[in-house]
């Protein structure tokens, strides 16, 4: 009877345990099976092949038709070229893959490190579960995953409790590489300030003889590495730039968790905040300052501006990861899952999804409007939306250039305000016609409808596609 009883406990550790063996699995099949809907992609992979074709970053504007040949900001220019690398070798399926791994692998790391300071195998799995949640929204095949990536890795640096220098010299390159790859490097600063203060205070109050060299050491350094790429000082004014057109134009990531466009965002954050909570409560003497010190700070942050949402996610895994686990738990069902058990259903996820389920773009991106317009063999300035400009640059850079595209930084406020302009019907036809002498129209009719319903009406243009709320229109006479 006790061999029986033993017999059946066993079963269901071990079952227990392959379940949460799975976890992270799941995670990247979530990835994989989402279409790719970021209209910002297509511009950033064909700089990237330029980039890569050049063998460095490019200079001068190749794109924008009003701006050809201008100084052009070298924004995220490593990460674009691994990106367009990606994609060169193995098509969007190879991209879809790196990508996921990528933006998957600042979470997985630090829970790396935390299960290498004995963190329980369901407490780590209970905080990838909900993180991964909170953070989904926000997942797209775009560079920021480089900085996921990054941010994931020195998080666990900071975990694994290396010896000062030891991690110091490991953080230091990783924080430049971070930069280059995308410039955002400047919250990898913020956290390791955060995480050195309450050992500062320590310091200040007696209670600890000891000083937060580490992290310390990183903030200084990741200040030093914001300006460690081929813009040096003027990133700091691209950024500023990038940043106002972004709240000016109305982008829902650079706005607070509390307006309308974020308000669905905010439940999968807001329940991922209350049950954090719930378990630090639970057992005060879980609770690592410095940890909790980062969550906090990069929660307010994601309050103010959603976009800080993922490396709030991914600071949130080593806090619950620490509250997770009862007093008593020394494993638990976590028992008997190796590395194996974690990283093979991985692979085999990264292998056979692609090829079981090719990627799927979402009905907003204007790619079969593009393709039509191909057909017709035009050249010169195609003027489209803005959202739509990434893909117009990406299908027919050089024979096309664009009028506008997602690149805030790359348009002065009042290029930005002219588009408004033609977007609220201000503008209207023949001013744009005079200042770009545009080859084509795609355009969405619902977001810049005074400027579709002119070109609907008149003689000058035809139109070649309409379908899902997307309009193509060419000269009637070239």
């Amino acid at each position: 009877m006790i061999d029986h009883i033993h017999s059946t406990q066993g079963r269901k550790v071990n079952a227990a345990g392959i379940l949460l063996a799975w976890v992270p699995a799941v995670m990247l099949l979530a990835l994989l099976l989402r279409t790719v809907w970021d209209v910002d992609i297509f511009w950033q992979l064909k700089l990237g092949e330029l980039i890569l074709d050049r063998a460095g970053p490019v200079s001068r504007e190749p794109f924008s038709a009003l701006h050809l040949d201008e100084p052009l900001p070298s924004v995220a220019w490593a990460g674009q070229a691994l990106m367009a690398l990606a994609r060169r070798v193995g098509g969007w399926n190879l991209l879809r893959v790196v990508d996921a791994m990528c933006w998957l692998g600042g979470f997985w790391a630090v829970a790396a490190a935390c299960r290498l300071r004995g963190a329980a195998m369901s407490a780590i799995m209970l905080a990838l579960v909900l993180t991964f949640i909170a953070a989904l929204p926000t997942a797209s095949i775009r560079p920021q995953s480089f900085a996921c990536l990054c941010f994931g890795l020195l998080l666990a640096l900071q975990r694994l409790g290396l010896r000062p220098l030891l991690t110091i010299a490991l953080g230091g390159p990783l924080l430049v590489a971070w930069q280059n790859l995308h410039p955002s490097v400047s919250v990898g600063v913020i956290a390791m300030g955060l995480a050195a203060l309450p050992g500062w205070l320590a310091w200040l109050t007696g209670r600890s003889r000891s000083l937060p060299v580490a992290p310390t050491a990183l903030a200084v350094i990741g200040v030093a590495a914001v300006f460690a790429t081929p813009d040096g000082i003027s990133i700091i004014q691209t950024s500023a730039t990038n940043a106002e057109a972004s709240i000016a134009i109305g982008a829902s990531e650079w706005l607070p968790l509390w307006i309308s466009g974020n308000r669905s965002n905010a439940v999968p954050v807001l329940v991922t905040v209350l049950l954090a909570a719930r378990l630090v409560m639970a057992d005060r003497r879980r609770i690592d300052a410095s940890e909790l010190a980062v969550a906090i700070g990069l929660l307010l942050m994601t309050v103010t501006a959603y976009r800080f949402v993922l490396f709030w996610a991914v600071a949130m895994v080593p806090v619950i990861a620490r509250a997770g686990a009862r007093p008593d738990d020394k494993g638990g069902v976590s028992t008997g899952i190796g590395v194996a058990m974690v990283v093979v259903p991985i692979l085999l996820v990264a292998l056979f999804a692609p090829l079981l389920a090719p990627t799927r773009f979402a009905a907003t991106l204007p790619l079969a409007a593009v393709e039509r317009l191909r057909k017709e063999g035009v050249q010169g300035t195609v003027y489209g939306d803005f959202p739509f400009g990434g893909a117009i640059i990406d299908a027919g850079y050089p024979a096309w250039h664009v009028a506008y595209d997602g690149r805030y930084y790359r348009y002065s406020r009042k290029e930005w305000q002219y588009n408004g302009g033609i977007e609220n019907g201000i503008v209207p036809l023949v001013d744009v016609v005079h200042k770009w002498q545009p080859a084509a129209f795609i355009l969405d009719e619902k977001h810049n409808a005074p400027l579709a319903g002119e070109l609907a009406h008149s003689r000058e243009w035809r139109r070649i596609w309409a379908q899902d709320g997307i309009v193509v229109y060419v000269p009637r006479r070239r």
